[in-house]
This record gives structure tokens, sequence and C-alpha cells, in this order.
């Protein structure tokens, strides 16, 4: 029995039969693989920087960081990683606490803060990125570089299809 909420909701726009466009038992298979490569990737990917105490999320944040100097606001890396500000305060507030990463006036707007890596995140950054080019590497090993690069079109396609969902 469905309850009355669910039962009052408009239909979701697109929603209804694939129309031959997709297979229902192949989309499945493929949301469930990414579902499983995603836990594979962060219960993986904790092992290699685990020495460090880091979770794959600060990875991702320090990551995001790392490339770029002057540091990012966080509605940037909000929109970047895709995480929502609650999430993102947390892990920044747990790296600040460990000192690699501070806060810092925009130099363009006083009024407004970046987050950029510390000296002791970018010594931290440096020092996991071997244990983490190995993560990748072994990850990555079954495909070739033109496969790689297809991998990443075809997933930067699918996510264009999730955000407009």
């Amino acid at each position: 029995m469905q309850s009355r909420a669910i039962a009052k909701r408009p239909p979701i726009a697109g929603a209804g039969p694939l129309r031959g466009r997709v297979r229902f038992d192949v989309a499945n298979r493929l949301f469930l693989r990414l579902y499983q490569c995603s836990n594979l990737m962060h219960k993986n990917g904790a092992r290699h920087v685990g020495a460090y105490g880091a979770t794959t999320q600060q990875w991702a944040v320090l990551g995001a960081l790392a490339a770029r100097a002057k540091g990012m606001s966080v509605k940037d890396l909000i929109e970047f990683l895709l995480l929502s500000r609650q999430n993102l305060t947390a892990v920044l507030d747990r790296l600040e606490a460990r000192s690699w990463i501070e806060r810092v006036k925009d130099p363009e707007d006083g009024r407004s803060r970046l987050i950029r890596l510390s000296e002791e995140g970018e010594r931290v950054w440096a020092a996991m990125r071997e244990p983490i080019e190995s993560f990748y590497a072994g990850a990555l090993a079954g495909l070739g570089e033109a496969e790689q690069t297809q991998l990443n079109e075809l997933m930067d396609k699918l996510k264009g299809g999730l955000e407009t969902v």
C-alpha cells in the first residue's frame, strides 16, 4: 500500500518506459556496478591513505585544494566535489583541527574566506601522493590509456545525465 505522500507526487519528467533507448536490465546492472565501484573505491582507497588517518572524503578535499594554490571557496568546493554543505563543513573542521587546511581572507573579496592547504597540509599531501598513485595504478591496471580517457569521457556524460534527472 502506498503512502499518501508518495501517491500524490507528480510524475517524474522523463519517467516511464525506456522505449528501447536503454534496456532496464542493462541499466540496472550498470548502476549496481557503479554503486559497487564507489563502495570499493572508499573501502580500498581508505586503506591506501589509512597510515595518515585520512578518509577518502578528506583525500578528495586535499586533492581539490592541492590543484588550486590560492584556495577555493566553500561554495566552489561544494560544487566541485558535489558534497552537501553539512558534509563538507564536517570534513573541513576535521582537516583544520589537524592543521592540514587553513581558512584565509579572499584577496579579491576581504569579506569572503578561501580554504587552502596549510604548510602541514602540503607536506601531508606530498607524502600521500605515493600511496594514492599506487591505488590509481592498481585500480586502473586493466585499462589502457585510451580506455581510461574513454571511461572518463563516458563518466562525464553519465554525470551530466544524473545532473538533469
